[in-house]
């Protein structure tokens, strides 16, 4: 998956594509996951499985949980 990271805030690119940020493991696991895509929308990154939203992160700002989900349940971890 590619994600044009130009509109994306840097908190969340740090927090995302570096190794010891903290939502890289769920990145990784979004990359695996034939069913999740992701866009940037207002500098966050807006998760979908199956066309529904079930994840917004921000840089700053806390991730906000749409649906259950088990990329939701990687960030409680």
């Amino acid at each position: 998956m590619t994600v044009d990271t130009s509109n994306m805030c840097s908190h969340l690119q740090r927090k995302l594509f570096e190794k010891d940020g903290i939502y890289h493991p769920l990145w990784l696991a979004i990359q695996d996951d034939a069913e999740v895509t992701a866009t940037v929308r207002s500098r966050q990154l807006h998760i979908y499985r199956n066309g529904k939203k079930v994840l917004v992160l921000a840089g700053k700002a806390a991730p906000k949980v749409i649906r259950d989900d088990n990329l939701c349940k990687m960030l409680q971890q």
